[in-house]
């Protein structure tokens, strides 16, 4: 069978109610019918916005979207103007990034759109030195700029700025690996036009939070479980990742980068989880094709994630 595999879009709801902790709650929303309840985790998470607010309690979400859709309720602003969330930071560190999982005793800090910006860049290479990632939501955004690269060379272009339009294009809802295409497929020698939207400054008189208070079914958290956020089916509560788990989906993500200019620790975790049994590539490319639909991975991409996840069980990570 072919090894090349695509994504497919994926349907996300909303339900529930968030509360702020010190102001007054938001009236319910009258939208979508909500899940059964055995679908939405018992689980409280406490949240601000990066730039300064008060402290938010949200609950009851089960995927990316919904969490944004909780934190927007929480702060009376609309689901799309998040443009990413950090854990126990309200700064831009995208090593503190959130992904496919939250800590039970995470603190969640929102970063939402600040400056719109235009800026034309002379394509001299042909690498641009960008690194791409999405928040779940439809908004491609920088993860790393490479030190000495044409972007690195254009000084209002920083890491956490969201790519809203390539020559004129908007690209939003585009998938960050097609955004990182777009990019590649670039014409080198010439000028082209990119337009973002920084996130909102933080406050420099706000510290970084390092714990929150996680509580579930009335008992304090050990920190020991997350809470893994799935493109389609419920939440889960699960043990963080072990040794194994932890070097494979470095790894796999390394080669995300290096293969197609892109950082998404949630996929490296579905490749990982797919190849995790699997006793050769064949079967592994059948897993990944149920795991992740057609996502047209080239051939020896795939072979070389099945040898991460390989050379991750030897213990040669």
């Amino acid at each position: 069978m072919p090894l090349g595999l695509r994504a497919r879009k994926k349907a996300r709801s909303r339900e529930g109610s968030p509360r702020l902790v010190e102001s007054e709650a938001p009236a319910p929303s009258a939208a979508a019918p909500q899940p059964p309840i055995t679908l939405r985790p018992r689980l409280v998470f406490h949240t601000q916005l990066a730039h300064g607010s008060p402290t938010g309690r949200i609950e009851g979400f089960t995927n990316v979207r919904e969490l944004y859709a909780r934190i927007a309720e929480a702060f009376h602003i609309s689901p799309e103007e998040i443009l990413f969330c950090t854990l126990n930071t309200h700064k831009i560190e995208m090593e503190k990034l959130l992904g496919g999982q939250i800590g039970l005793e995470d603190f969640i800090f929102a970063h939402i759109k600040g400056t719109k910006k235009e800026v034309e860049v002379m394509k001299s290479d042909d690498a641009l030195g960008l690194t791409i990632t999405d928040n779940g939501a439809g908004i491609a955004f920088i993860k790393r700029i490479k030190a000495d690269s044409t972007i690195d060379r254009v000084k209002v272009i920083s890491v956490g700025d969201h790519i809203e339009a390539i020559n004129g294009k908007n690209i939003v809802g585009t998938r960050h690996f097609d955004v990182a295409k777009m990019l590649k497929d670039l014409e080198k020698g010439k000028p082209f036009t990119l337009k973002l939207i920084e996130p909102l400054k933080s406050f420099e008189m706000i510290e970084p939070r390092t714990r929150g208070g996680k509580t579930s079914d009335g008992k304090i958290s050990s920190g020991r479980e997350t809470l893994r956020l799935r493109s389609r089916g419920p939440a889960t509560v699960e043990e963080m990742p072990n040794a194994f788990e932890e070097k494979a989906i470095k790894k796999v993500d390394d080669l995300l980068e290096s293969y197609m200019g892109i950082r998404d620790i949630e996929l490296a975790a579905t490749m990982v989880e797919a190849g995790r049994d699997k006793e050769n590539p064949d079967e592994f490319a059948v897993a990944l094709d149920e795991a992740l639909g057609d996502f047209a991975f080239p051939d020896e991409f795939v072979f070389d994630v099945w040898g991460a996840i390989g050379d991750a069980k030897q213990g040669r990570l």
